[in-house]
């Protein structure tokens, strides 16, 4: 009940948050782990987040750097870099075809918005979850072995594995992994 009554508060109102935001934190933990954290993800390590289901050429434009979104016409989740889609994950294959029937005729509130940070209340950027600090970054869900610990997962997901230490991203049938390199 409690899921259900918090989806419904946040799709049915914009919310404007104020301050850092943790999101199921740890025992005893009331506040990101440093100043520098604008929304944080606790250690439940079985699970991660789910981006958007947003068509890429169908999304609001202008579109930002740095949005996320899972596109369902070719099921790939997809980063947006220097005003271009980047793939996270490879292309869907017709053996390996995302099934992305929960969303087929779903319409999102226009309204719904989340905004954490400064410049809550006049941020204009199109999206559902906003992080406006300029300053402050999110950590991702920390998961061990994420492709072996989420027995289900939904496609869009990601999460940050901590074994390997490299970002791990699900299309629906199959995970990739991100590292970052040195130059």
């Amino acid at each position: 009940m409690n899921k259900l009554f918090t989806s419904i508060l946040m799709t049915a109102i914009p919310v404007l948050v104020f301050s850092q935001v943790v999101i199921a934190p740890r025992p005893g933990q009331t506040a990101p782990t440093n100043s520098s954290v604008s929304l944080e993800f606790g250690n439940d390590q079985m699970k991660g987040i789910v981006v958007p289901y947003v068509k890429a050429s169908s999304a609001q434009t202008p579109v930002p750097d740095g949005t996320f979104i899972m596109d369902p016409s070719d099921n790939i989740l997809k980063f947006r870099q220097n005003e271009m889609w980047r793939d996270l994950t490879g292309p869907a294959t017709k053996t390996n075809a995302v099934d992305t029937s929960i969303q087929n005729g779903k319409m999102g509130n226009v309204r719904a918005k989340t905004v954490i940070g400064v410049n809550n209340q006049t941020d204009i950027t199109p999206g559902i979850l906003i992080l406006s600090d300029t300053d402050k970054a999110m950590i991702l869900p920390k998961v061990a072995l994420p492709h072996l610990m989420i027995k289900n997962p939904a496609a869009g997901m990601m999460a940050y594995d901590t074994v390997n230490k490299q970002l791990a991203v699900f299309n629906g049938t199959q995970w990739s992994f991100w590292k970052a390199t040195r130059p």
